[in-house]
């Protein structure tokens, strides 16, 4: 059973509210206002009801992007607003007003699956380091860090290949790829950087003498606490 949020300010919801009652999962409705968003309770899904104001439900959408949202997010429309509706919605599907239960709870399910299959594909945890790849950050402990785009890059590959020892010059065209033209001291420049950034953590990026550098992988009960 999945906790289904409906931002409508039409009474009872519009046609979509009851048709998603007539399945088993919770279903909520709070106003489609911005100012609702602060207690908006959590949900697996929300749906934003686009029928008639397409260009407030654009910006409620975008809204909810802004605000960290991680449940997919799926617009009600008419036949006719279908035509208004682009990418730059920030929304994972679109359904219409007149959709029967059936194809509701088929939306549901394909929504809430491919939530599930991006934030495993997308993250990685290794030695108390959290690497999200969909949004290009890390953390340590939960604390956030402060990275370059190639300092996360750099990060990123020796966590996809722990333990492996690289060289320089392995390094610098995997990172920087082959048409980079700067010396292998860029890679050492970037990995005392991201060792100061890592803080506790910096000897997870272990050199090896006289070859190159290597990702080491602690179990987290070995791995050091952040202070």
């Amino acid at each position: 059973m999945a906790q289904l949020l409906v931002l409508s300010s039409a009474p009872g919801g519009g046609p979509v509210l009851p048709a998603l009652e007539l399945l088993s999962h919770r279903v909520r409705q709070i106003p489609a206002e911005p100012a609702q968003l602060v207690n908006a309770p959590s949900a697996d899904v929300v749906f934003v009801d686009a029928r008639g104001d397409l260009v407030a439900a654009k910006s409620l959408c975008k809204i909810l992007n802004t605000t960290g949202l991680d449940s997919p997010l799926i617009a009600i429309v008419t036949e006719g607003g279908l035509t208004a509706v682009s990418s730059d919605w920030g929304i994972d599907d679109v359904i219409l007003a007149t959709a029967g239960p059936a194809e509701l709870d088929a939306r549901v399910r394909l929504a809430v699956g491919r939530r599930s299959t991006e934030q495993v594909s997308t993250r990685i945890q290794t030695s108390g380091v959290t690497i999200d790849e969909s949004s290009y950050s890390a953390k340590v402990h939960g604390r956030p860090l402060d990275l370059t785009y190639k300092e996360f890059q750099l990060l990123h590959f020796f966590a996809t290949h722990p333990s492996r020892v690289f060289t320089r010059e392995q390094l610098l065209s995997e990172v920087w790829g082959y048409d980079y033209f700067g010396g292998t001291r860029t890679v050492d420049v970037h990995v005392r950087r991201l060792r100061a950034k890592l803080g506790d953590l910096e000897q997870l990026i272990g050199t090896v003498r006289n070859v190159g550098y290597r990702f080491n992988v602690y179990e987290d009960e070995q791995a050091p606490a952040d202070a």
